[in-house]
């Protein structure tokens, strides 16, 4: 059933709210889905020669060496603290970079020392590589960071954190992955898994005037999962790509979304493009998007089962959501809420969502309700553009 979305107040099929179009800048009629379907048929004409920002296998330049890291002292044993070989490894480069392999084992990080990485070097793990944290009782740890550098590439194997062993109860930092002020990052093919804060977090240092974004990030082919805040998390950023990626079962404190992007005050995150991706049955929302935020796309993403919305805009500008598969979220398929603006929903598959309401009353979430499910759009936001989607069958 394509949308046909009209102004609603009260309750919606008795379980929840819905609040849509009730200024004329918000009513989404026949005009503005044909706006939307001209400025689709826009972009489809761009000419072929206008250059993406993007791409899944971004150029980063590394240097010639290559080390071994179990030649630098690792044992990769499960026992023994690693943590200084591979520092040690990575220090030893030349200051053109390097390659580090790590082969198969299980190598304990101190995660608050860390494994520092420096310009022009890619940490490749082998398969059946991983980069297991040394228990501890800090707020705030890291099992590797890239801070400040450029042309880092981290490929291959696992990085676990220490959730289940954390010697403390507070704090939410406890990152797999934390890119910081950094450029042309390239990060692909490994999981990230059990961590006390998020699986990874890209984003600035500094604030204001003086603050340095991470920019020019590609995330591609990662599966972070069983974090324990978020699966994936952006502070100040620009132009970063995550596709072919799965952020799944974030749990343990809030917002426990798959993906979050909040730079909050810091600064502001631009660019963002999500492609391909699965974002599947955390306990928070899916995706998140706060203040401070624009650009951001959403497309063929597979959006399902979280225990909060699938897609939440709070004040975000100039989005694209087009082509998703959005179903079974506890709450709206995808809510756009507070100054929201500048937003196009194209294509998408919105299906029984909103199904908290439906297990509280051991319902069927297949069940006929006359009301909207899938999609709010509330009064504050403006320019809107809906189009082409499919959601739940009403009677």
């Amino acid at each position: 059933m394509s949308n046909a979305i009209t102004p609603i107040t009260g309750p919606v099929g008795g379980f929840s709210s819905n609040f849509l179009g009730k200024s004329p800048r918000n009513r989404v009629s026949r005009s503005l889905i044909l706006a939307g379907m001209a400025l689709t048929l826009s972009v489809v004409a761009v000419p072929a020669s206008a250059a993406n920002w993007w791409s899944a296998t971004p150029s980063v330049s590394i240097g010639s060496t290559t080390i071994n890291v179990r030649n630098a002292g690792a044992k990769g044993d499960g026992q023994h603290d690693d943590t200084r070989a591979f520092q040690a490894a990575i220090d030893s480069l030349p200051s053109s970079g390097g390659t580090i392999t790590v082969p198969a084992g299980t190598y304990m990080i101190d995660a608050l020392r860390s494994i520092n990485l420096r310009s022009h070097v890619h940490l490749q793990l082998s398969t059946g590589a991983q980069l297991v944290a040394i228990p501890n009782s800090s707020q705030r740890s890291y099992v590797i960071k890239a801070w400040r550098v450029t042309d880092v590439e981290i490929s291959g194997g696992a990085v676990v954190g220490e959730r289940a062993k954390h010697q403390g109860t507070t704090g939410e930092w406890g990152f797999g992955i934390d890119i910081l002020a950094s450029s042309k990052v390239y990060v692909h093919d490994l999981k990230v898994s059990d961590c006390w804060g998020d699986g990874l977090y890209i984003g600035a240092i500094g604030s204001g005037s003086s603050v340095v974004k991470s920019t020019d990030v590609t995330v591609r082919n990662v599966v972070s999962n069983n974090n324990r805040r978020q699966g994936l998390s952006f502070g100040p950023v620009q132009r970063v790509y995550v596709v072919n990626s799965t952020f799944s079962n974030t749990n343990g404190t809030k917002p426990q979304a798959g993906i979050d992007i909040e730079p909050s005050t810091q600064g502001s995150a631009k660019d963002i493009r999500i492609e391909g991706s699965h974002v599947t049955g955390n306990a928070g929302s899916g995706i998140e998007v706060q203040p401070n935020v624009s650009g951001v796309v959403v497309k063929w993403t597979t959006i399902k089962g979280n225990n909060g919305f699938g897609i939440y805009s709070n004040a975000a500008s100039g989005m694209t959501f087009a082509g998703n598969f959005i179903t079974e979220n506890w709450l709206f398929g995808i809510s756009m809420r507070s100054t929201s603006h500048d937003v196009k929903i194209l294509d998408n598959k919105i299906t029984y969502n909103s199904t908290r309401g439906f297990y509280a009353h051991n319902k069927s979430i297949y069940t006929l309700i006359s009301g909207a499910r899938d999609l709010e759009v509330v009064s504050t936001t403006w320019n809107i553009q809906v189009a082409g989607n499919t959601i739940s069958p009403t009677p």
